[in-house]
């Protein structure tokens, strides 16, 4: 099979969609090679990593750059719904396209859902997000025969909203891979910490995250807070124990996982939750939500809250700084929980589907 597959979102470094691609990407190159791939692309001023199109080249597949900001793609392709991929990128069996843009074309089209946020908390979305989202999807039902969902959550929620029948979605949980911690220390951390990362916007939930670690009034402890700023009024309030420390590079973030006391994910929403993997897999104690997809990422390994409590979050801190054996507990538990989420097995569930259905 010749498959395109839109890769855009691999620029954007830091957020949860761009590590997602990248890993993708990378696992596609590590695979078998019966099939050719045709990676696309788009953008106008965000560069490319130049050794993983080396990558591409050097494997056989081929690597078509274009040079079109996502914006006017979102008119030309999500709006207007004209020119068809296969003009830019020739004949496909399969063409998978991006979370953000969705483009007529003439062979047939599979797509990845991370979640439906702008769906069910619309309040939570910035409103350029949400309309572009509302847009894409619109034409996802008429014209995917594919949709792989990042979780049971995440198909629910498709079938809900879109009326989708059970077939045309697969739940394919993403991979995460193993990053070698980094050595370098980060100075203002000199005593234990609790580790929370994610984009600053509010479907983040840092707000009431950081109301609960003040109420909570633990001084022994800190709050660390990994992230790029997004959009909407989220706290940035700097205190002797509460540090941002904005994005940082995937060592460090590795280094922060395997040192802090306990990683905490108070997300209001999520379609997979990788930072709760992450943590997991690098043996971190692990509390997040009991909402959407994080109840099925993190069952049986991590320690549940409610996110729209504030006192429910209190408690979780409070029982995972106060006692170490359910800490020792949930590493263990979270080791061996995070050994099933692999790239290599997505990517095959992901060929395997692909050709059953060609």
């Amino acid at each position: 099979m010749r498959i395109g597959i839109d890769i855009s979102q691999i620029s954007y470094e830091g957020t949860g969609v761009g590590r997602f691609t990248r890993g993708l990407t990378e696992a596609i190159l590590a695979s078998s090679g019966l099939h050719e791939w045709v990676f696309f692309h788009s953008s106008l001023r965000r560069g490319f990593d130049e050794d993983i199109k080396k990558r591409i080249i050097k494997n056989g597949h081929t690597f078509k750059k274009w040079p079109v900001p996502p914006k006017i793609l979102s008119v030309l392709w999500n709006n207007m719904h004209s020119m068809s991929i296969d003009t830019i990128l020739g004949q496909l069996d399969w063409f998978i396209t991006s979370d953000w843009t969705e483009p007529p074309a003439q062979t047939k089209k599979a797509t990845i859902v991370h979640d439906l946020t702008f769906k069910r908390y619309p309040e939570t979305v910035e409103t350029g997000v949400k309309n572009t989202q509302e847009s894409r999807m619109k034409w996802v039902a008429k014209e995917s025969s594919l949709i792989f969902a990042d979780s049971e959550a995440t198909k629910k929620d498709l079938k809900e909203y879109y009326s989708l029948p059970e077939s045309s979605i697969v739940v394919n949980y993403p991979g995460v891979g193993i990053v070698k911690p980094s050595s370098k220390k980060i100075p203002s951390l000199n005593r234990p910490f609790i580790l929370t990362v994610g984009k600053l916007e509010p479907r983040k939930n840092i707000n009431r995250l950081i109301e609960a670690y003040e109420k909570w009034g633990n001084r022994k402890v800190d709050l660390v807070i990994v992230g790029p700023k997004g959009w909407g009024d989220v706290s940035t309030k700097k205190s002797e124990s509460i540090h941002f420390l904005g994005h940082v590079t995937d060592g460090e973030l590795a280094s922060l996982y395997s040192s802090c006391l306990f990683f905490i994910f108070p997300s209001i929403w999520e379609g997979f939750g990788y930072p709760l993997v992450e943590a997991m897999s690098m043996g971190a104690p692990a509390a997040t939500s009991s909402t959407s997809s994080l109840k099925e990422i993190g069952e049986d390994a991590s320690l549940f809250f409610d996110p729209h409590s504030t006192e429910s979050i209190i408690r979780a801190m409070d029982r995972l700084a106060t006692d170490s054996r359910l800490r020792n507990e949930l590493k263990e538990k979270g080791l061996k929980k995070a050994k099933e989420f692999t790239w290599k097995r997505y990517v095959e569930k992901m060929i395997r589907e692909l050709e059953v259905r060609s």
